[in-house]
């Protein structure tokens, strides 16, 4: 072992009867990742208020103290970390105040609560008596001698062949030992503000991992959360200031766990071939998800399974947050963005809200639908027919409801008859055409009654589900990498009415990396005439990668050459053929001058197309799917990325937890439905 330095070298020890000051204890929990323990920090605020309650309710029974921002709640009488919202592994908790360095990643351990006390009560004792190098056996028999207040050393015993030698011996490998956690490199993780001014639900795609690392939907959205916070204090700094703005939660909704325990698995491995066991197993785990989705039976249980969870969760996140006043938005990950699109093409709007709401109701697909019914018998010049109407108190919702019988039984006559049914039924197919080529056929659909009368052909190759409505109306939808545009085209539909909104759900995001293989675009099946450009999303720096300017201004001075090397070789051309007369150099300036003008033109127009796309996108009308706001955005792929599209595209599609960018368009969209804006607009944003 080595020998501690003289004693000249350290610092003066204690005189008997020498200062002594408490160590002060900070919180951890024990994180297990395939059987490695790695002990992490409590933030400075959850380990203040587990130390004040630790201190105030040592005679009560268990106290339960929400840590995480309310995400785990710590049992202290049990000394366990409980997942709140979703299932996980409960952890162990340890009020820790001594260390000493592991074997392996050198990273500190907390002792045991009970042998922190003893080290902690040996030390008070060599430093108020100034009576050093004391030496303490830990429970496993190890040896840990206090040399000093700046040495002390645990000697972790060398593996012996020699099994009956149960002496401890200070003969081994010495390890550093720590009293208090500020004299051990741990980084004590900032808090969380305790105000929270929006929910945000996520759902995952297929398989049970969401990310390149094989994380779980829980893992992922925690990266999520984590970067929203970094990018509120980067971008909304004035709004934090004056208390405006707290931060947004981010929720994970699992599906995938529900659909895989209907027994479905053991059917599959049944039938299922051995040769190359692990990738039919990854394919029957992830993959098969998708032909789950369109099969009625499965559907059923994902969509269910979906908005149960969701309404168990916003239940629940109420019940704990009394005070919450905020909105809601969900967000969907490629096949979660499918099935919360359905979800939400098959919600019920307030019969209110589609009688008065102008903006994206489901029933405003046309000015005439606002009209009241004395109006539309003026305008079928029926205006006689207004007291009968009056009278059996018909509102424009009843009169649309209305079926030749009951307009028979009114006693209007037959040519007065078929005028309001045709009425009715030109304005109700504008609705439907807007409406339901989205909708799935099914029991859970509100206008199958519409369907039949009139007879607009639903795709066949629709789900039939059933499905359920959701406890509240979400803000915004956010779809990250989405196949929606592909699926819905996979079922016949071939556009969307520009005057469709979603029933109960105003915003509608659709967010993709450019080399993302799953990601389709929404707003051509809204503008099919029109070829433009996504939303390019800008930069959370807030400025264009650089090699993307690069490449726009190779790609300018490229078509600046062009051009001007076609004009001098038209010059240079029309010189060689024509006859040497003096008055060639004339023709040869004017050919030149009209060589020149006609490369200012090109250049003025050529290369600079994209860039005039892209100031002129947000005029472009895509409907009203998000308020008439632009729906496709585009993320800028990195530098090295932009070398080989191939080989990141799996990363493409994955890679939008982690994505500063896609984060702040999130945190932007919400807060700006709040009032609140960035402290400084990015450029090229809407």
């Amino acid at each position: 072992p080595p020998r501690p330095p003289p004693a000249a070298a350290e610092p003066p020890e204690p005189e008997p009867g020498g200062r002594y000051e408490a160590v002060v204890p900070h919180w951890f929990w024990c994180k297990v990742t395939d059987t490695r323990e790695r002990w992490v920090p409590f933030s400075a605020q959850d380990s203040e208020r587990l130390e004040e309650a630790h201190g105030a309710g040592q005679e009560q029974g268990d106290v339960v103290v929400p840590t995480s921002g309310g995400r785990y709640d710590v049992h202290l009488r049990t000394r366990q970390r409980v997942a709140v919202y979703w299932e996980e592994e409960v952890s162990e908790v340890r009020r820790c105040t001594w260390f000493y360095k592991g074997d392996k990643d050198n990273k500190y351990i907390p002792y045991s609560e009970s042998f922190s006390e003893e080290l902690e009560e040996a030390y008070m004792i060599a430093v108020t008596l100034g009576e050093w190098k004391k030496k303490l056996e830990s429970p496993n028999r190890e040896v840990i001698i206090l040399h000093n207040p700046k040495l002390m050393v645990h000697y972790h015993p060398v593996a012996s062949s020699d099994d009956w030698v149960s002496t401890p011996t200070e003969q081994g490998r010495p390890r550093t030992v720590k009293r208090g956690v500020e004299n051990i490199a741990v980084e004590i993780p900032n808090g969380e503000p305790l105000q929270i001014d929006h929910l945000v639900f996520v759902v995952h795609g297929i398989g049970p991992a969401c990310d390149i690392r094989f994380r779980s939907i829980v893992q992922c959205v925690n990266d999520f959360r984590n970067v929203s916070l970094s990018m509120l204090q980067a971008h909304f700094k004035k709004a934090q200031e004056q208390q405006q703005v707290g931060r947004v939660e981010f929720l994970p909704v699992n599906w995938h766990s529900s659909l895989h325990s209907t027994g479905v698995d053991v059917d599959l491995e049944r039938i299922t071939l051995p040769s190359i066991n692990r990738l039919r197993h990854f394919i029957n785990d992830t993959i098969l998800d998708v032909f789950f989705y369109n099969s009625s039976t499965y559907c059923q249980t994902i969509v269910d399974t979906v908005a149960s969870e969701m309404n168990r969760l916003h239940r629940l996140f109420l019940q704990r947050n009394p005070q919450f006043k905020g909105g809601v938005s969900i967000a969907g990950h490629s096949l979660g963005s499918l099935i919360l699109f359905d979800l939400l093409t098959n919600q019920k709007a307030d019969p209110e809200e589609d009688e008065h709401c102008a903006q994206g109701s489901r029933t405003a697909s046309s000015p005439g639908d606002t009209e009241e019914v004395k109006e539309i018998l003026k305008k079928l010049e029926l205006s006689e027919y207004c007291d009968v109407f009056e009278k059996e108190k018909m509102d424009r919702q009843a009169l649309f409801l209305c079926t030749e019988k009951n307009l028979k039984e009114m006693g209007i006559p037959l040519g007065p008859r078929m005028k309001i049914l045709h009425y009715i039924s030109s304005k109700t197919e504008m609705k439907v055409t807007a409406e339901l080529w989205l909708h799935p056929q099914s029991p859970g659909n509100t206008s199958t009654e519409i369907v039949s009368s009139t007879n607009l052909n639903i795709p066949l190759s629709q789900v039939s589900a059933n499905y359920p409505q959701l406890n509240y109306k979400p803000t915004i939808f956010f779809a990250f990498g989405s196949p929606i545009g592909m699926f819905l085209t996979v079922r016949g539909v071939k556009r969307i009415d520009p005057n469709y909104s979603l029933p109960t759900c105003k915003g509608f995001f659709n967010i993709y990396h450019p080399f993302d293989p799953v990601a389709y675009r929404i707003e051509p099946m809204i503008v099919p005439d029109l070829e433009f450009e996504p939303m390019l999303l800008p930069h959370h720096k807030g400025r264009k990668r650089m090699h993307l300017e690069l490449k726009e201004g190779l790609t300018r001075m490229s078509v600046d050459l062009k051009n001007n090397l076609l004009g001098s070789l038209r010059v240079a051309w029309q010189s060689f053929t024509r006859s040497p007369v003096p008055a060639l150099e004339a023709g040869s300036t004017e050919a030149e001058a009209e060589a020149e003008a006609g490369t200012e033109k090109q250049t003025d127009t050529k290369p600079e197309e994209p860039p005039a796309a892209k100031e002129e996108s947000p005029l472009i009308n895509v409907g009203r799917l998000n308020g008439g706001n632009r729906i496709d955005y585009v993320l800028q792929e990195k530098p090295i990325e932009s070398f080989n599209e191939y080989l990141f595209a799996l990363q493409g599609h994955l890679c939008y937890w982690e994505s500063e960018d896609t984060v702040l368009l999130v945190l932007k969209e919400i807060y700006q439905t709040q009032g609140i804006t960035l402290d400084q607009p990015l450029p090229g944003s809407q």
